[in-house]
């Protein structure tokens, strides 16, 4: 049930009708050919996908395929919509990708859903029926920008709480319309229970729902057309792609995250999507580091938004008060420049946290403690730094308090690394403990953490199959191909409603 004052979606009153609504940002994706992936995946698998796309052009005849969110940079839903979008393109299919407008009020209340999906308590805005009118206002004028853009039948694909608003005129205008959400949790609680009764009236005109885990579809949804779909990486991507340590290493030292190994700094070059070399120019926008990490240092990196549930501070503490088993070791905290994710507004003040903790060490653990926030002004060059750092750590950490997949855990497993993560959410479907990884029952154990954390820096023949048993998962289980077999089957689906 929506709480008192929640107007239902197709009674939104537009305001001001005779004022143009403003043009959407949209994303413009070079396509690639979905057999690219054959060398990776083999060529069953491959022509398996080849055979999907057709049938999926088929049934869609002509229609187009659209998917809106909130971003196009700084998070994993918008990592996988260029993803998406690239092959979906390159397969011959119509495919269009949009990002919403808001101010900060809209995107402060949105992250209160986000956290409260998560099933966690925040200090974020009510969810009244100001709060409400607002969201709806947003809402409103995005969705008329959009239907400029829709025809009656094409399949439009919302992400998460910032486009729920948005399914009402949508349907209203005759598209056929998808709602996926990326983020919940296993164990529903109050919380969750605000969430859903603010954003299930705005989502019950949706044709079809995707969820990551099906222990975050709620009840309500029982006997509606839900899809499980579990997020994937692309092996050819410039985050995954095959990189030499010696690459890995010049890019490092390029950012300042690495020392010269002899005193040679080789160039910070590599190949970019469309076959071009590309170079390493850009500085961390921000860097707390009293020296980069001598070459030959183990180093633990955890890769994230700066998101409380990400808890970036309790790895740097967890760090600090390891009591000497860590002595050896330089962690780097590495996450999107602040700046330039527009719908998370809690990325700087959790920076800012970090920042004062690193400032307050001890200065021999400080000078072993890295805070950098990666340039975001070109997504290849963001994406091939955190392959570096991720290519050359000891351990990858990934301590969320709440995660809806944890695609930096799935990036890491692909590159043979021994990863130290939390036991929830999506990061529960990755990781067996002790086959593919460390998994922490309680997230909050910072003395667990450090212990298997030294543990694997120590013991590179545990921490070697540990990570020869990630890589044989993700090739199994979470490449691209997989989801894009499941995205297609989904089209055709819904093109038949």
């Amino acid at each position: 049930m929506a709480h008192p004052g929640t107007p239902q979606p197709q009674t939104v009153i537009p305001r001001g009708p005779h004022a143009a609504p403003p043009v959407l940002p949209e994303a413009h994706v070079p396509g690639a050919d979905p057999l690219v992936l054959s060398g990776t995946v083999g060529p069953a698998r491959a022509d398996k996908l080849d055979t999907a796309f057709r049938k999926a052009r088929e049934a869609l005849a002509g229609r187009r395929i659209i998917d809106v969110n909130s971003t196009m940079n700084g998070g994993g839903v918008a990592e996988m919509l260029h993803r998406l979008q690239r092959y979906s393109r390159g397969a011959g299919l119509d495919a269009r990708w949009f990002t919403m407008r808001g101010d900060p009020a809209f995107f402060a209340l949105t992250k209160q859903l986000h956290h409260f999906l998560h099933g966690v308590n925040a200090s974020g805005p009510p969810l009244d029926r100001a709060g409400t009118e607002h969201y709806a206002a947003v809402c409103e004028v995005n969705a008329r920008a959009l239907l400029r853009a829709i025809r009656p039948g094409d399949v439009v694909t919302l992400h998460d709480p910032q486009a729920a608003g948005l399914v009402a005129h949508l349907r209203l205008a005759g598209a056929r319309v998808v709602w996926r959400c990326h983020i919940g949790t296993d164990h529903p609680n109050p919380y969750t229970d605000r969430a859903w009764a603010f954003l299930q009236p705005w989502l019950d005109m949706a044709d079809a729902f995707v969820f990551s885990r099906e222990q975050y579809v709620p009840g309500w949804l029982a006997g509606r057309g839900v899809a499980v779909i579990r997020p994937s990486i692309d092996p050819l991507s410039a985050k995954n792609r095959p990189l030499a340590p010696s690459a890995a290493a010049a890019i490092l030292r390029r950012v300042g995250l690495r020392a010269p190994a002899d005193g040679h700094d080789g160039p910070a070059i590599y190949r970019r999507g469309d076959g071009s070399v590309g170079r390493v120019r850009r500085n961390p926008t921000s860097l707390y580091s009293a020296s980069p990490p001598p070459a030959d240092a183990p180093l633990i990196v955890q890769v994230s938004r700066w998101d409380p549930l990400k808890d970036m501070a309790s790895v740097l503490t967890s760090f600090a008060e390891a009591d000497g088993s860590l002595d050896g070791a330089h962690l780097a905290l590495v996450g999107p420049d602040v700046t330039g994710v527009t719908d998370d507004p809690e990325g700087g003040q959790v920076f800012a946290e970090c920042v004062a903790l690193w400032q307050r060490l001890p200065d021999r653990v400080r000078t072993r403690v890295h805070l950098a926030c990666l340039p975001m002004a070109d997504s290849e060059e963001n994406a091939v730094i955190v392959n570096a750092l991720q290519c050359s750590a000891a351990v990858v950490t990934q301590k969320s308090l709440a995660e809806g997949f944890g695609l930096t855990v799935t990036e890491a497993m692909w590159k043979g690394r021994a990863v130290v993560a939390s036991a929830v959410g999506g990061i529960r479907d990755q990781i067996e403990h002790g086959v593919h990884g460390i998994l922490l029952d309680d997230p909050r154990d910072s003395v667990s953490f450090a212990a298997h954390t030294s543990r694997l820096v120590g013991d590179h023949g545990l921490a070697g199959a540990l990570g020869a048993g990630a890589r044989r998962r993700v090739q199994e289980n979470f490449l691209d191909d997989r989801q894009l077999l499941q995205q297609t089957s989904l089209y055709r689906k819904v093109a038949r409603l």
